[in-house]
């Protein structure tokens, strides 16, 4: 009956076995399967094992699970033995363990202002947004990127981002407009003097004989290379690299339109045996009208260039897209290559009228065509494409002349079969109309897709 006695002390039954008086402890409980699980203990510790083990259980499931693994009841629950009661700890109350809420995608709150950090020089040397705006061209934005900013066309981005720009307090907000170039004194006179001083030369050349045609034949030509180095260095056709990669093809071409069909002509009949006389009946004949032609354009060309350029700054301040500004701009540009290929061959007619030559219109306005695209382009500081036509339509000259010379070593006839085929059929004029057209053709598709964009005219760097 001594062992009744441990009934009286207070505990926590662990089970539903009797008091172990050894020990002097309730032995332990074995593992209920529905509270254990797996092999799991099954006692109110189990049952916080297992309600840890849940995850994104609703309230109202994780109390009805908890609720069947309490032992004696929810709540505050007793065991009666043998008359005693005995309290018991009541299970803890699970908590639900539910899914992390996912945290929130960080974007940018400003992309205007990223766009801004992006192109800061360009931001901070701006004077007006029209540059804003020509320069975001420049870098491949479109107005269909303009549309990811919330705004409607280049120009309105470029309006909020000049407006968002620091600036000193000392300068106005709002800056010069582009102001379009004006014609000057300076440049008007330089661009006639190489048409004037090639006319002196031909005349000289008709005045001379022998030894004095070929001395005023080079002073002449050193003269009016000179005269038309400073005509391209101020003016429209002026551009602000002073290395002019193309000078040494511009002057093959010149050169070819002076004494090109000459030699190609002697060249097919097994000549020349003598160097040039300078004359248009010798055995090597000089083309001097489509030489003069195209030194007296020098003058259209300019004023078609500040043409051009004027309409285009003016176009730029009224424009609102860049498409619409591209639209407005290609007929321009279209108009002022015809009224150049006008005045040239008003100019040609004059000349061939007055020097009493043939006229060779086809292979002239080609190449007028082609030496005027290269210049408009590269003023607008487009050099690439036609430093790389330019070289291409002189190395087909040059070929054509090489392939006659060389057929005649021994073995190598089929060199000259196509040149030979090619002047049977059209004469000598075509090897420098089909070199200078493709040439002439290639810059005027380019020309459409760029000197139409609006970086190609919101420059200020202008060297007149």
């Amino acid at each position: 009956m001594s062992g009744l006695g441990g009934l009286d002390r207070p505990g926590a039954p662990a089970g539903p076995g009797a008091w172990d008086e050894r020990r002097q402890e309730w032995p332990e409980a074995e593992p209920h399967p529905r509270e254990s699980g797996a092999g799991a203990p099954g006692t109110a510790a189990g049952a916080d094992e297992l309600s840890a083990r849940v995850d994104g259980v609703v309230d109202g499931v994780g109390e009805s699970s908890v609720s069947s693994a309490r032992v004696g009841g929810a709540g505050e629950s007793s065991t009666r033995v043998g008359g005693a009661d005995k309290p018991c700890t009541p299970a803890r109350e699970p908590t639900a363990v539910g899914p992390r809420p996912a945290s929130p995608r960080r974007t940018g709150a400003d992309p205007v202002k990223a766009l801004m950090h992006r192109h800061r020089d360009l931001c901070e040397r701006a004077v007006d947004p029209l540059e804003i705006a020509a320069g975001l061209e420049a870098h491949g934005v479109t107005d269909r990127t303009a549309a990811r900013f919330l705004h409607r066309d280049v120009f309105s981005l470029a309006e909020e981002i000049y407006a968002r720009v620091p600036r000193d307090s000392e300068k106005p907000p709002g800056g010069p407009l582009l102001t379009t170039p004006r014609a000057r004194a300076d440049w008007l006179l330089l661009t006639l003097l190489p048409g004037a001083l090639c006319a002196a030369v031909v005349t000289a050349l008709h005045l001379t004989h022998g030894q004095s045609r070929v001395i005023a034949a080079a002073a002449g030509a050193l003269a009016v290379a000179l005269a038309l180095r400073a005509a391209l260095a101020r003016g429209p056709l002026a551009t602000t690299d002073r290395t002019n990669p193309t000078a040494t093809r511009t002057s093959w071409l010149i050169a070819y339109a002076l004494l090109g069909d000459g030699l190609l002509r002697a060249a097919m009949t097994g000549g020349p045996d003598t160097l040039p006389t300078g004359t248009a009946d010798g055995p090597w004949p000089f083309t001097t009208a489509p030489v003069l032609a195209l030194t007296l354009s020098c003058a259209p060309a300019a004023w078609c260039a500040h043409l051009l350029a004027v309409r285009a700054r003016r176009k730029l301040s009224a424009s609102r897209g860049l498409a619409e500004f591209a639209t407005s701009v290609k007929p321009l540009l279209l108009g002022t290559f015809v009224l150049y290929l006008g005045a040239l061959t008003a100019l040609l007619t004059l000349t061939t009228t007055a020097l009493d030559e043939p006229a060779a219109y086809p292979q002239t306005l080609t190449l007028g065509a082609l030496l005027l695209l290269a210049r408009l382009l590269t003023t607008h500081g487009f050099t690439h494409a036609p430093a790389l036509v330019l070289t291409a339509t002189a190395s087909a000259e040059a070929t054509a002349l090489v392939t006659l010379f060389a057929a005649r070593l021994p073995g190598c006839a089929w060199l000259a079969t196509p040149v030979q085929a090619l002047i049977d059929t059209w004469g000598p004029a075509a090897v420098p109309t089909l070199a200078c057209g493709a040439g002439a053709l290639t810059l005027l598709l380019h020309a459409t897709r760029t000197l139409t964009r609006a970086s190609a005219h919101a420059t200020r760097d202008q060297p007149w």
